[in-house]
C-alpha cells in the first residue's frame, strides 16, 4: 500500500479558492465549478501520493460529488497560473490524487505538474505516475486511465442516496422542474440505468396517463385534481419533490423485488 505525503496547511493569507479572484485573497488556485468546467476534454497528467481531501485542504478548494460512466468521482475543477486542473478520485480507486488538464493550451506536462507542486508545497517525490517521465511503466498505469467499459450499478445507489440527503448540493434552488431536469440528465448519461421502465411502471400502478413523459405522470398521480397554477408557490415545490421522491422509493422497491423473484437463468 503506498504511503500518503501529508501537505502543509494553507497560507494564513489565503482565501477560499472559490473567491480567490478577489483582490487580496492570496490564494493562487481560482475555483469553478464542475457545471461550469467540464466542457472541453480533458487529458490525464499525474497520479499524487496525496489524499483529494488534503489536496482540498492545502488550496482551500470545495471538493464536489458527482459521477461518470464508471462510478462515482469526487473532484475539484480550479486554475493554477493559467493552467486548468481538474483533481479527482473514483470510489474503489487506491489512494492519491488523480490529475488532469484541459486539452487545450500549453502542452507541456512536466511545467504544468511543476506549478501544481509548487502550489501543494512538495517535491516530485509526491508524483506516483506521470505521463511524461516518472513512473511511465505502462503495466502500472492508474485504474483511471485504462477503465474499461462498464458501469458498477453501485455508483446509481450512492447517486440516488446521496442526490435525496443533498438535493440542494446537486441542484442549487430546490424546485420540482430542477429536480427532474437532473434526474433527467443524470439517466440520460448513464443509459437508462436509472429511470428505465418508471413511465411503464406509473401508468400501470398509478393510472396516470402512458402518452406523458414521467415527470408529468408524476404531477398527475401527486395531483389528481389538475397541476397548480403557476408560479408554484414554495410549499407545492416542496410538497411534489418530496411525493416524487417517495414514488421513485417504490419504484426501485418494485424494481428489488421484481429481480428477487425472477428465476435464475444461469
Amino acid at each position: 500500500m503506498t504511503k500518503m505525503i501529508n501537505l502543509p496547511d494553507p497560507e494564513a493569507a489565503w482565501a477560499p479558492a472559490i473567491s480567490s479572484s478577489q483582490v487580496g485573497a492570496g490564494n493562487p488556485a481560482r475555483q469553478c465549478s464542475i457545471f461550469q468546467a467540464a466542457t472541453e476534454p480533458l487529458i490525464s497528467l499525474a497520479l499524487l501520493a496525496v489524499e483529494l481531501d488534503s489536496v482540498a485542504r492545502r488550496l482551500r478548494l470545495t471538493i464536489e460529488e458527482s459521477w461518470d460512466g464508471h462510478g462515482a468521482i469526487r473532484t475539484a475543477f480550479f486554475t493554477l497560473d493559467g493552467t486548468d486542473f481538474v483533481v479527482t478520485h473514483h470510489e474503489r480507486d487506491p489512494s492519491g490524487t488523480y490529475v488532469w488538464v484541459r486539452r487545450s493550451g500549453p502542452v507541456d506536462p512536466a511545467e504544468r505538474i511543476a506549478v501544481l507542486l509548487a502550489a501543494l508545497g512538495v517535491g516530485s517525490e509526491a508524483v506516483l505516475y506521470s505521463t511524461w517521465g516518472k513512473g511511465t511503466d505502462l503495466s502500472r498505469v492508474p485504474a483511471a486511465w485504462s477503465r474499461k467499459g462498464g458501469r458498477p450499478v453501485e455508483s446509481h445507489q450512492r447517486f440516488w442516496e446521496n442526490f435525496k440527503k443533498r438535493t440542494g448540493m446537486y441542484v442549487g434552488r430546490i424546485t420540482y422542474d430542477g429536480v427532474t431536469a437532473y434526474l433527467n440528465g443524470y439517466d440520460h448519461a448513464c443509459g437508462g440505468a436509472l429511470l428505465n421502465g418508471l413511465r411503464e411502471w406509473l401508468a400501470e400502478t398509478k393510472q396516470v396517463g402512458q402518452n406523458l413523459v414521467w415527470s408529468a405522470q408524476v404531477v398527475q398521480a401527486l395531483f389528481p385534481e389538475g397541476r397548480p397554477p403557476e408560479p408554484w408557490s414554495e410549499d407545492e415545490h416542496r410538497q411534489a419533490v418530496a411525493g416524487l421522491f417517495a414514488l421513485l422509493e417504490e419504484f426501485f422497491e418494485h424494481l428489488v423485488s421484481r429481480h428477487d423473484t425472477e428465476p435464475d437463468t444461469d
